[in-house]
């Protein structure tokens, strides 16, 4: 019996760890997008060329997460 609370505080504490990275995706998929559009709009054309690629791939990082998942997580902007 104790061996099957142990699995269920294993896999809590496993889903916690989940919950937080998909959190702190969302918000590092939020900052990309800022980032890379000011370096878009501002940067000389070699950075630009990168910075569709930040931008693009924190497009998929948003998409997986979720837009407010980070927000409602570390409860930003309450």
């Amino acid at each position: 019996m104790a061996y099957i609370m142990v699995m269920f505080d294993y896999f809590e504490e496993l889903l916690g760890g989940v919950e937080f990275l998909i959190a702190f995706g969302s918000l590092i998929g939020i900052l990309g997008i800022l980032i890379g559009l000011i370096f878009a709009i501002w940067g000389g054309s070699r950075l630009r060329y990168k910075m569709v690629g930040v931008i693009v791939f924190s497009f998929i990082l948003v998409a997986v997460c979720g837009f407010d998942t980070g927000f409602k997580y570390f409860r930003i902007f309450r």
